[in-house]
């Protein structure tokens, strides 16, 4: 045991927190950056990380993807009642029953051994974690139907796509998808020197705050491929990505969709195709072409 009281109250943030380069010592490992791996170790952010979901966010079971070594995991033990961490490393997995015992025995904390892509995922409240970052978008869209805030850690690049607006470099079928299920935020950089090893490339952390859209689709799946299809062919006319793009939109009459189409539509480019001009024209795409 370490000298954090098991039994603290959930949500009592003056509660000692354990510390991540002492966790790592525990635990006998080192990160390797082959197979993903990289611990934040650094205080600061560990301790504003919880702090971002938003503040109506139900704290009663929160879910946490690739639990490491257990620093993150001790600080959502601090405002979640549960907590249930998946960690497809075996010896990592151990690890953490053994160093939150207690939080185990009290079931406070369950601690899923598997690929977080394959497991089958519990209920959550909300979703708080350091994502591996080869699975960020896998996962990500495993998360994001379920409609529970999320706060997670992704690149920098792959954050700034996912928040970003028609119009900029940086919107695509990533920034499109992922706003199609909630608000997204950037809501800290955070530099390599926070992780142990160091990545390659700064980070940052995104809130999703779970809201429906303010448009209607029939069939999400489609409109979801129809998005992918045509940001394939983004340097194109829509009016050229719907008729070059139908083996991945699942079309089978690409052209009936194009004679029924707005022109002012058809003129424009994928990027500058706001959310809800995407799902108009899945719309009428799923009336006219399939």
């Amino acid at each position: 045991m370490t000298e954090q009281q098991s039994d603290a109250e959930p949500g009592d943030l003056t509660r000692p927190s354990r510390d991540p380069d002492e966790l790592l010592r525990r635990a006998g490992v080192r990160g390797d950056p082959d197979q993903d791996q990289h611990f934040l170790v650094d205080d600061r952010v560990l301790d504003r990380v919880p702090g971002y979901l938003p503040a109506d966010a139900d704290r009663s079971h929160v879910l946490e993807v690739g639990g490491g070594t257990g620093a993150l995991t001790d600080r959502l033990l601090g405002v979640a009642d549960r907590v249930t961490v998946i960690e497809r490393d075996r010896r990592l997995a151990a690890f953490l029953r053994e160093e939150f015992a207690d939080d185990v025995a009290s079931g406070r904390l369950t601690v899923l051994e598997g690929d977080a892509l394959s497991v089958e995922l519990p209920e959550f409240t909300a979703c708080v974690s350091n994502l591996p970052y080869g699975i960020s978008s896998e996962i990500t869209f495993r998360l994001l139907p379920r409609g529970k805030p999320l706060v997670l850690m992704f690149q920098k690049e792959f954050a700034e796509r996912m928040a970003a607006d028609a119009g900029t470099d940086d919107y695509g079928r990533l920034s499109v998808s992922a706003q199609h299920y909630g608000d997204v935020d950037v809501v800290e950089t955070v530099p390599r020197e926070a992780f142990s090893p160091k990545p390659a490339v700064q980070s940052a952390i995104v809130r999703v705050t779970p809201r429906a859209p303010d448009y209607e689709v029939a069939d999400e799946e489609f409109f979801l491929d129809f998005v992918k299809a045509l940001f394939t062919q983004r340097r194109k006319t829509i009016r050229n990505g719907i008729r070059n793009t139908a083996h991945i939109s699942g079309l089978d009459d690409p052209e009936a969709v194009v004679e029924a189409a707005d022109e002012a539509v058809l003129r424009k480019r994928a990027g500058n195709m706001e959310p809800a001009d995407f799902a108009a024209l899945a719309t009428l795409a799923d009336e006219h072409g399939r």
